[in-house]
């Protein structure tokens, strides 16, 4: 099975409808059938192409990528393809800083990874029950935000979101300090977002799985 018969099986081209089409996305859009836009899958094969190609220079590079998929259908198959490759992922939510103020974000994985390390050595076993609950509550909440990041020792050299829409903070970050964006963008998003856009449905957990498992083997160079 070729990849435009493997992205229509998994339900790439089905857009949103097209009251809710961003303008941006018009020349990606194939047709529209019962008021859903359908992509041009050919459209979208020639801009995962592109983006193959740029994953497999970084992957020759050793360059580390940061993947994001917060949204519920994401997260599994987000984590996944990062921990694939051993890269970081956020799949909770957007911590403010983790492009423009690194710096603050590596205290608070230090900070998590310290309670972690005084747990496992039974230091902390001096405090109160109470004073326990609170610190563990810190460590489980700081795992929550950061636990993706805790390897992360510098800025990645690409940012892989999907649905740019839904993470508009860390596009926001990205551009601010000038990390290139890919992203898995359907119609509703601004094309314009991702340096590297990949046009496709966002809010299908097939065709995430699909499109993230096409750029893990890319930068796998296979």
């Amino acid at each position: 099975m070729d990849i435009l018969d493997e992205m229509f099986k998994a339900g790439v081209h089905f857009g949103y409808s097209r009251s809710s089409r961003h303008p941006s996305m018009k020349p990606v859009i194939y047709g529209t059938k019962n008021r859903v836009d359908i992509i041009n899958l050919e459209l979208t094969q020639e801009h995962l192409a592109k983006v193959k190609e740029v994953l497999k220079g970084l992957s020759l590079g050793g360059k580390k990528v940061l993947f994001v998929g917060t949204k519920s259908e994401a997260k599994v198959a987000t984590r996944a393809a990062a921990d694939a490759l051993n890269m970081p992922y956020v799949v909770e939510r957007w911590v403010g800083g983790i492009f423009t103020n690194f710096p603050e974000i590596k205290k608070r994985i230090a900070r998590m990874k310290d309670l972690a390390s005084k747990k496992e050595k039974g230091e902390l076993d001096v405090y109160t029950k109470k004073e326990r609950l609170i610190l563990q509550w810190e460590e489980d909440r700081l795992e929550k935000l950061f636990g993706g990041l805790a390897d992360m020792t510098e800025r990645p050299a690409a940012l892989i979101v999907i649905d740019p829409k839904k993470e508009k903070n860390a596009i926001a970050e990205a551009k601010k300090v000038g990390v290139p964006v890919i992203a898995l963008m359907n119609t509703d998003c601004d094309y314009t977002d991702a340096i590297y856009p990949i046009p496709g449905n966002d809010s299908s957990t097939k065709s995430i799985e699909l499109v993230l498992n096409q750029l893990v083997e890319a930068y796998r160079n296979k």
